[in-house]
């Protein structure tokens, strides 16, 4: 059996490919990546993707608009170990975009996405930073979430 053809940008069937980068630091004694760096690879990449739109966190909760999140869930599958530092990516996507919440899927993989490392799902909830309640996204951040939606993913709760 071959291996699967590498994704381009073009070729990728749904979400994006964020490039995420592992550290010989990264790796436990084992020479494995330590299964705590991988939400850590997926959180950045998030951030990466979300500040190439212009958001960021610059300190003040008060102006941090759609970037006051708080995290309801996370689950990890780890598929195969990441044995080498060096240049991975972190696939996103999202599956449900609701009033106050998003729901995304991401796997750890090869740089060309075609090895998966681990995989799963987290679920963001935005706060309003006064008073951590549930506030509804802006219609920026929903536009921009909706570029990585799946197509089977459920529609959005507008």
């Amino acid at each position: 059996m071959s291996a699967p053809a590498p994704y381009t940008a073009e070729t990728l069937p749904y979400g994006e490919l964020v490039p995420v980068t592992v550290h010989f630091d990264d790796l436990d004694a084992l020479g494995m990546l330590h299964n705590s760096r991988y939400p850590l690879l997926v959180e950045r990449a998030w951030g990466a993707y979300w500040h190439s739109y212009g958001f960021g966190f610059t300190g003040d909760w008060a102006t941090a608009g759609d970037m006051a999140n708080v995290i309801k869930e996370m689950r990890v599958s780890y598929e195969a170990p990441i044995t080498r530092p060096g240049t991975f990516a972190a696939h996103l996507w999202v599956e449900k975009l609701g009033r106050t919440s998003l729901t995304y899927g991401f796997r750890i993989c090869s740089a060309d996405g075609a090895t998966t490392y681990a995989q799963g799902h987290r679920i963001l909830v935005r706060v309003d930073a006064q008073t951590l309640r549930p506030t509804p996204w802006t219609d920026e951040a929903r536009a921009i979430a909706r570029k990585l939606a799946r197509p089977e993913a459920l529609p959005d709760a507008s």
